[in-house]
This record gives C-alpha cells, structure tokens and sequence, in this order.
C-alpha cells in the first residue's frame, strides 16, 4: 500500500499550549488499522514544523507508531469557499467607484452651468450701438440660480451616498484583514498531512485505535490580564488570571482546551556531543562524513543552456502584479556573504568561516587571512582547492590546510534538506548541493504570514510573559474550552481564579500633599508567580480603574493604588524654633516640631499609614536628635523601596473618630557651619 492510496482519518483538534511565541497542538484521530498499517490523519496546518511531528497511540496495546512524516496534499472542496467577506469588500469597492462616478459628473454638471454668461452677437463695423435687453440677462441668471439650486441639492445627497459606501467599506476591508486564515481561498485548497506507519504486533485484524497527533505551530502569543473584585471595607476578595491570546496558525481553535507557558518553545533543549580526548598517539577512527567525488563533467553540464543566451521575460506588468496578488511571492535570491566568508555546501572541502572572538574557528574550517579574497563555495563533491586559492598579503602568514576529507556539519547531512541548484544560480553554485529551508514557497509563505503576529501592538500594561516570567517557566490551565479564531488579533480567554491575600490600606504623605489615598495590598498565596499585567479593579460591583500588576512570586506582596478617598481628611502644621546652646552658644538648635490631625468620616474603620521624612547627614558634627513614636521601615529592597530618612506611623482609626499625632526633631549644628538650601521650616 502507497501513501497515496493509504486510508484517509479525520482529525479534530483536542488542547493547545500556547507558548511565549509559538504553541503546541494535540490532535486526535480514531479508525480501524488497514493492511499494510499505513494510514493519513488529515487536518493539519499549513503553517506547522515539519521537525515537530510526534504521533502515538492512545490507549491500546499492541500497537505502536513506527513511523510519521509530513506532506503536502491538494483537496479539490465540494462546494465553493466560504469567501463573503471577498465578495461583499469587491461589491462595495463597486458601489464606491460608481458612487464616486455620479458625484464626479454632478461636480462636471454645476461646473458647466456655472459657466453659463450671456454673449452677444458680433458687432459689425457699421453697425450702430444696440442696446442689450435687461429682461434676457435676469431671466438667464434666474436661470442659472434654479439650476444651480438643484444641482447642489443633488450633490449634497451623492456626498452622503458616497461617504455612507466609503464608511462600509472601509469596515468591510477592516474585516477581511482580520478574518481568520482557517477559510480556504480558492476551490483547491492545500493542506498538510501526517502519513503514519502503524504496526500490530498482536497481529489481530480490524484493531480500532485512536492516535494522538502532536505538532507546533509559529504565529501564536499571548500576555497575562488579571480582574480584582473587592467590596470597600471586606478584607477578601478575587483575582481572576485572564489572557490574551492572539494567532494566526492557519486553522481556527474552536471548543479546545488552552494551557498557557511562559518557556521558548524554539529553545534548544538537546545535550551537546563531547568528543572523548585520548592522551597518546592512538586515536579513535573518524566517523565517515559522507562525502564523495564529484561525477567527472560537472563544469559542462550546462554548456547548452548558456549557449541559447539569456532566457526571455515574458511576463508582462500586469502579469506581475496578478500573479504576485494571487499566490505566495517566491523566496529572493540569498543574500550576499560578508568578505571572508563562505557559505557552506555538502561535501566542501574547506570553507572559510569568520573566527569568532576570543575562540576558534569551526572544526574542518581555517580562518580567512586578514584581506583575504572569498574562495569560492564548496559543493557535494568538490576537491580541496589548492593552498594558493586564497591569496594573501606577503606580511600574513599562509593559512594551514586540513588534512583528510572534508567534514560537514549537520545541516549538510541533512539530506532530506539538500537542494540542487539550477542553471540560474551563480557559476560556483550551478549543480551542487546546498542546505535549503526544507520548505515549498507556498508554506514559507504561510510560515512568514503566521510570524507576523509577534509585532502586534501590546495592550495596555501589558507585559511580555518571557519578560516577567525571568528565569522560571510556569504553565497555566484554562478551566474551560475556548474559541480562538486564526485572524490575528487580540481575544480574551478567563483562565482561572487565584486565591490571593487581599486587605485595605490607606497612605498619606502629609509633607508633600495633604491627601489620603486608597490601596490594595495582594499576597501571592499560591505556588506559581504572577506574572506582571494589566488588573481591571472593580470596587463594590462598579468598575474603578485599571493598574499595572507587577510580578509577584510566590509569597510576594505588592500594592495597587485606588486614588484619594476622599472621606478621609489630613492636615499637618510644622512649626520651627531657633536657638542656642552649649557652654559658649556655640551650637546652633533647629527644633522642628509637626502636628497631624487624620479624621475618619466613612462607616467602617481603616488603617492609615502615615509617611514623613527627617533629614540624613553625613556630616559627624551635625547631630539629628528624634522626638517622635514613629518607626523606620523594614527592609529597603523590593518593589517599594522608601528613601532614606522615611518614618512611618500606623494607626488605626474607628469609624467616624480623630486621632493627633505629634513628632519632632532636632537639627544640632555647630556655630562655625550652617544650612545651605532647601526649606529651613519643613
């Protein structure tokens, strides 16, 4: 049994992991194991790793997936494509032009009677003087004046016809650029399939199982949200994790499970290889490279093509551009190489490489002399070229040839990924092997398409999760399916609520304004961070404000600010007395006494902090003596750090009372030094 005549299963898609950019999709598929074990699970995207694959079974025993591959097949779709929006953006892109028409001739109409002026009949050279009729003059300009009247009554209403059409059609192109990407455009639509090799090694016939298709996927992202509820006076409250998720792979995610992680989905994660290092002369055998000769004749291959001359341009402009608008733009040409280097070809005997700073270059590789000429590339089967290819100045030294054959890296044993070069390729290049993207120009398309969706504009407060995850990953479960369609804009998805630590403080720094402002003080009581975001508070069921949520570990504690309460009141009054002191009045005193006064008008009882400042010195002479309750804050790392000299008074305040607070200090200066500066009486 072919691949092609293999048994074709449908596949739906089960759970997503969205990833910081890119996610991982799980597809599940159910049917009987036909002979020969080979089977298509259809369904997949366009837009998919090839290299992602990984296939299983789910739940059966005996058989195994023994192999997966991906290709490309063509559907030809029983009915027509789902294209309305198409439609409606041509007809209306129609009606604007027609509509634009009728306004342009009604303009042409009012310009012509504009124009309209009485002439009067050529005057010969006997004639005498005529006189002209007052009454044809006022009947033309009455004339002009009715039709001139309708007219502009006319254009008013193509006006507003035309900026009707202009309207709906700028919401119709606004619709299409976001429709979602899963909708064929055309009657042949392409998509992917995973061609797997099944083996039942019970032997039984008519085995049912059901596989599990997992592949990742480019064009997908997301950024953290959060919602606060709280009822004013209450000490709980609830934060609920919401995301939002934007993507572009190619196929609508429609009742799927979603689990958001904040790890790479690119990074790397397999061991290097380290090669063993014996002491001594006996040396391990290298492992064969794979590279052979060339086949003799290779530099005439296409000595006919090159003899018909250049090959014609029969494609015309308009040609161009319609074919450019209906299908995938073929990859450009590559991009030229810096001086010194080369780019790599399978089977290249040596292949100059830029030394990286500080080390050395590639293993079967010799760095470029300094004002070296590139050498020419290798390909499958070229010789080393001989040691005077590259020519240098007489003051460098002659670079060291490497013995032996040439050694490939891994992209050149690739050989699924080897491309041949045509005739149309540079001379060192015409039919030789080179590493290539592995991708057909339609998928490179639909991959480029997909990544476009990372240079979306953030929303608000919004933070990257690989940038306030730092260097732990976490993943997050949504609660319940979600819809996600592939159009490439934002949508929000609740993922679940997080029990937190909620209490209400007030904080008022009288010194800078006499003001008492509302926060929230959160405690991260789960075992994962959150990450920072946008909260929208909601304070007894009316939407307040929206704030920026920093990270908060596990344990963490941070403060969101709800703005003034305005039922309760703070004043302060300093006063300042000056005077003398020691044995000779040497020392000058600068007694600072403050006076506080908090008044509490709301119906519950709250906790106010008060922040003042004395002042610091460094100065061994100048002494600061405090008279106050007041306490130093703990701890100055973290996300609210308190400039130095910061004290603060706790206090609590029942409803409807007043409290005072009274503090000083003194500022002790000796007579031959003084203050210079600032405000000597705050």
């Amino acid at each position: 049994m072919t691949a092609g005549t293999a048994p074709r299963w449908a596949s739906t898609l089960d759970s997503v992991v969205v990833y910081a950019q890119g996610a991982l999709c799980r597809r599940l598929a159910r049917g009987t194991v036909p002979t020969g074990g080979r089977v298509r699970v259809a369904g997949l995207p366009r837009s998919l790793d090839p290299g992602s694959l990984r296939a299983r079974v789910v739940g059966a025993s005996g058989v195994r997936v023994t192999e997966a591959r991906v290709e490309v097949e063509a559907e030809l779709l029983d009915a027509e494509p789902s294209d309305g929006l198409r439609r409606e953006e041509k007809r209306l892109r129609d009606e604007w032009a027609a509509a634009r028409d009728r306004r342009d001739r009604q303009l042409g109409l009012i310009e012509e009677v504009g124009t309209l002026r009485p002439v009067p009949p050529a005057r010969r050279r006997d004639d005498p003087h005529r006189r002209t009729p007052v009454d044809a003059w006022l009947e033309l300009s009455e004339f002009v004046d009715e039709r001139l009247t309708g007219l502009h009554g006319g254009l008013r209403e193509l006006e507003e016809e035309l900026r009707r059409v202009e309207h709906e059609l700028t919401v119709a192109v606004d619709r299409l650029s976001r429709a979602s990407t899963d909708a064929p455009s055309a009657p042949v639509a392409g998509s992917m399939c995973a061609v797997l090799t099944l083996d039942n090694t019970d032997g039984t016939g008519d085995a049912e199982v059901e596989l599990e298709v997992e592949y990742g996927v480019p064009g997908a992202v997301w950024v953290p949200a959060y919602r606060l509820t709280h009822r004013e006076g209450e000490s709980d409250g609830s934060l609920v994790l919401r995301a939002s998720v934007a993507q572009r792979t190619g196929e609508d995610w429609t009742g799927v499970r979603i689990a958001l992680a904040t790890a790479d989905l690119r990074r790397r994660t397999d061991l290097p290889r380290l090669r063993s290092v014996r002491v001594g002369r006996s040396q391990s055998a290298p492992a064969p490279s794979g590279w052979r000769e060339h086949p003799a004749g290779l530099t005439d291959l296409f000595t006919g093509y090159d003899t018909a001359g250049p090959r014609p341009d029969t494609r015309s402009a308009p040609d161009a551009v319609a074919g450019a608008a209906s299908g995938p733009v073929p990859p450009p040409p590559p991009a030229p190489l810096p001086e010194g280097a080369s780019r790599p070809a399978f089977g290249g005997a040596v292949a100059q490489v830029p030394a990286r700073p500080g080390g050395r270059p590639r293993t079967g590789a010799r760095s470029a002399a300094p004002g070296a000429a590139p050498a020419a590339p290798a390909a499958f089967g070229a010789a080393p070229p001989p040691p005077a290819a590259s020519a240098a100045p007489a003051t460098s030294a002659p670079p060291v040839p490497v013995a032996g054959p040439p050694r490939p890296d891994g992209a050149e044993l690739d050989y699924s990924a080897l491309v041949l070069c045509g005739p149309d390729e540079p001379g060192g290049r015409r039919g030789r092997l080179f590493p290539g993207s592995g991708l057909d120009p339609v998928t490179a398309e639909y991959r480029r398409r997909a990544e476009t969706v990372g240079a979306l504009p953030l929303p608000g407060y919004a933070v990257r999760p690989r940038e306030s995850a730092g260097s732990f990953d976490h993943r997050f479960d949504a609660a319940a399916p979600a819809d996600i369609p592939s159009d490439g804009t934002w949508h929000t998805v609740t993922v679940g609520e997080i029990p937190v630590g909620l209490r209400t403080e007030y904080i008022c720094v009288p010194s800078v304004e006499q003001t008492v402002y509302t926060t929230l003080v959160l405690s991260n009581a789960t075992d994962q961070a959150l990450l920072a975001g946008p909260v929208e508070v909601t304070v007894n069921e009316e939407f307040l404000l929206t704030a920026a949520l920093p990270t908060l570990a596990p344990g963490g504690v941070s403060r969101v600010g709800l703005g003034p309460a305005e039922a309760i009141g703070v004043t302060r009054r300093v006063n300042l007395h000056e005077s003398t002191a020691g044995l000779r009045n040497n020392v000058t005193v600068l007694d600072h006494r403050v006076h506080v006064e908090l008044a509490n008008r709301l119906p519950v009882p709250v906790s106010v902090e008060v922040r003042e400042r004395v002042p610091v010195t460094s100065d061994a002479d100048v002494r600061i003596e405090e008279r106050a309750d007041w306490t130093e804050p703990e701890g100055g790392t973290g996300p609210e750090r308190h400039a130095p000299g910061t004290r603060l008074w706790r206090i609590e305040l029942p409803a409807g009372g007043t409290t005072a607070l009274d503090g000083g200090y003194e500022i002790r200066i000796p007579a031959g030094k003084a203050l210079t500066g600032g405000n000597r009486r705050s």
